[in-house]
């Protein structure tokens, strides 16, 4: 058991990755296909969703849910076969967190998180940084955290005292870091200290780097305690004096201590940001998809019709016999059936577009630098769509599941609140009414936004 597992469980209990043991040999062998790996995640969502809300409840740190995607070789699906890894597209990614989020929404984004972070390398990276890491994170089967939220202060970075040549040191704190305390590494984020540590490079500029979770410099404090996606382990970090080599600053030139103009200086190198932003509008895609259905189930098997017609109604309008039967239950159904399949359409469309980009534009065809702000930007502006349109369904079909589902619907055992709870919290990460300004601007204007943390 790692130092930080050891640590936590003394403050907050963790899931006990052995109930899940049976998937490790159940799951051995890595499915073949597209079709085989979105079954995959299918499949893990239906191990997940019947206790999801007992585990909800329960609140515990989910090494146990780690462990379960690590079985199910999910974690792997976008990593190179010759390390042992899927090596599919993202729009298949995308669907795998969708399937995921439906049976436990807190899941579906640490999987989604793990994806963006562990193919960071692939945006930001050189060529052997891109080899080192890959390799690593895949045939491992490593799970990858993070602690880069943009609106906390970066961490700070100067040279190692022991070895400034050689060395770079991360110093700071993160007000929140999905995964990164269940993870195998975790990707710090840091800018270069304005002092004369690094007179070549100047101050200011960013670096990201892959460090082991393990590191004694790093704490976390397990304070994750928001109303939804109560799983995802999101509290904060203390880093403090963590010494990474030169080299694996991804993007720099280790010799120089500069970044590398035709990787980090490109277009292609932004692409970091409408990446998990289309990652968050898939889970949430996912939770909205899982309300509606089990609020039908629920609907099938429990709710009751409603006796009362008042006025004329009575003398012309006979009670409904059964819920199926009431019109404003088939009604409401329907109508967030259509628009959920509408929302899947365009979320869809949007996954093929950042398949289409990644898969032209790579390191192996050696053309990332070819990549415009145009195409970037046409990108971005497909996602901000999507989500707007997932953030204004979703929170639309979770709340109004209640609506036909009935007062006994409310039962906390019954668990249908923990959807709108979830799809609430991690839709202000970053406020919808700003892609709404974009996407505007995009329309009236033709303007690509400029690139930002969020963007």
């Amino acid at each position: 058991m790692s130092s930080s597992a050891t640590t936590q469980d003394t403050v907050h209990p963790s899931s006990d990755p052995s109930i899940y043991q049976e998937y490790e040999s159940k799951w051995s062998t890595l499915p073949s296909d597209s079709a085989g790996w979105v079954q995959r995640a299918k499949d893990i969502a239906a191990v997940l969703a019947p206790d999801a809300a007992a585990r909800e409840k329960a609140n515990k740190t989910p090494r146990a849910e780690v462990a379960l995607l690590k079985h199910s070789g999910l974690l792997k699906i976008l990593g190179p076969k010759e390390y042992g890894g899927g090596e599919q597209p993202w729009s298949v990614a995308y669907q795998a967190i969708r399937e995921v989020a439906k049976g436990d929404g807190s899941i579906g984004m640490l999987l989604g998180y793990h994806l963006l972070w562990a193919f960071s390398s692939s945006i930001l990276g050189t060529l052997s940084q891109i080899a080192k890491w890959s390799a690593l994170i895949t045939s491992q089967n490593l799970f990858v955290g993070g602690a880069v939220n943009p609106r906390d202060s970066d961490l700070v970075i100067t040279a190692d005292p022991n070895d400034p040549e050689a060395k770079i040191i991360f110093n700071g704190s993160k007000h929140f870091t999905t995964g990164a305390a269940v993870s195998d590494l975790i990707i710090l984020e840091g800018s270069l200290s304005s002092s004369s540590s690094f007179p070549e490079s100047g101050g200011g500029a960013h670096i990201f780097a892959y460090v082991p979770t393990t590191h004694p410099g790093i704490t976390f404090s397990f304070n994750w305690d928001a109303i939804g996606l109560r799983l995802t382990e999101s509290g904060s970090a203390q880093i403090s004096n963590v010494s990474v080599p030169w080299e694996d600053a991804l993007g720099w030139d280790a010799a120089t201590k500069q970044p590398l103009p035709d990787i980090l200086g490109v277009p292609f190198a932004t692409l970091l940001l409408p990446t998990i932003q289309l990652v968050f509008t898939n889970f949430y895609l996912g939770i909205a998809r899982a309300a509606l259905d089990q609020g039908a189930s629920y609907t099938r098997k429990s709710t009751r019709p409603w006796p009362y017609l008042s006025g004329g109604e009575r003398e012309t309008v006979a009670p409904a016999e059964k819920a199926t039967d009431e019109f404003y239950i088939l009604s409401t159904y329907g109508t967030h059936h259509a628009h959920l399949l509408a929302a899947t359409a365009l979320v869809d469309r949007a996954n093929e577009g950042v398949s289409e980009l990644f898969g032209a534009y790579n390191y192996g065809r050696g053309n990332r630098a070819e990549l415009t702000a145009q195409q970037r930007g046409e990108i971005s502006e497909l996602i901000a769509a999507a989500k707007i349109v997932v953030t204004d369904v979703g929170l639309k079909v979770t709340s109004d599941v209640f609506e036909v589902t009935g007062s006994r619907a409310t039962a906390s055992k019954v668990g249908l609140d923990r959807f709108w709870r979830d799809l609430r919290t991690h839709t202000l990460h970053d406020p919808v009414a700003y892609k709404r300004r974009e996407v505007g601007r995009w329309v009236l204007l033709g303007e690509i936004p400029t690139p930002t943390w969020y963007t």
